[in-house]
């Protein structure tokens, strides 16, 4: 059986929170950077999906590819280390200057990533701008206006709309990354994988690197919305509440209940690492 209980799973979970905190700015940038573009990448296929098939769930149902890509490959999304990093944290064995530069650095890179997978399916779409915004292009521009400005017309209902989608969103994404570690084999890994990430595509959650591609990208392609309307009406509520949701629903909650009696964790302390590193 290459079923691992859920007390290994904690174990793994402290693990790789650790691993991740031994990784340098040049990988974290690198790793973070493939994750934003294949989730770019992921994004585009789903809206494929649901526009030639008319069937939103067909979208969400291929969406999944993309974590599976990032997970068996051990990629880098800010959303995941949410829930991940803090508990090396936790375990007592780095400070939170570490946990919130290795935030900071994922984060930037997942952006980077995200934009440039943005720029290049803009000039994929429309041929450089020579051909009118149909199609996928035509929906990922009419999804950046609700993300942003449909929000900013709802005042502080559409803020607090967009900051619980973002938890509800990142409870599931968390526990797809999560859900990878009870399997030791690829096939395991990838349909644990899967089940929770269709959940929140489907339930149309509020991820902040699916919207690091999205909105920008809608921008490129004619979407009526500023800089402002995407950071304040979207990107930071969505990312807090990603925060939030990764961290206690899942990160916190289930280290809490399944945590080792005894510290068997292997891997050596983190020292604390500053953006600067």
């Amino acid at each position: 059986m290459d079923y691992a209980k859920p007390t290994d799973v904690i174990a793994s979970m402290i693990d790789a929170g650790l691993k991740k905190l031994a990784l340098g700015p040049r990988d974290l940038l690198i790793r973070g950077a493939l994750s934003g573009a294949l989730l770019g990448a992921a994004t585009t296929l789903a809206f494929t999906g649901a526009v030639t098939t008319g069937q939103p769930l067909i979208g969400a149902l291929i969406f999944p590819v993309s974590l599976v890509i990032i997970v068996l490959l051990g990629l880098e999304l800010v959303t995941g280390s949410f829930a991940l990093v803090p508990l090396a944290r936790l375990e007592g064995k780095a400070s939170w200057n570490a946990v919130i530069a290795n935030w900071s650095w994922v984060f930037v890179a997942n952006l980077l990533g995200s934009i440039a997978f943005g720029v290049l399916i803009a000039i994929s779409l429309t041929n450089m701008g020579k051909v009118e915004v149909t199609g996928v292009a035509a929906r990922i521009v009419a999804v950046s206006e609700a993300k942003t400005i449909a929000n900013a017309a709802l005042g502080t209902a559409g803020m607090v709309s967009v900051f619980v989608k973002g938890i509800l969103c990142n409870w599931l994404v968390c526990l797809g990354v999560v859900m990878a570690m009870t399997s030791t084999s690829t096939i395991g890994k990838i349909a644990a994988t899967w089940l929770p990430i269709f959940l929140f595509f489907a339930l149309g959650f509020e991820h902040a690197v699916v919207n690091m591609f999205v909105i920008p990208t809608g921008m490129l392609l004619g979407a009526k919305v500023s800089v402002y309307d995407w950071w304040v009406w979207n990107q930071i509520p969505v990312t807090l509440g990603n925060l939030f949701g990764g961290f206690v629903f899942t990160g916190l909650a289930l280290y809490v209940t399944y945590k080792p009696a005894q510290k068997s964790i292997s891997a050596a302390p983190v020292a604390a690492q500053t953006a600067a590193e």
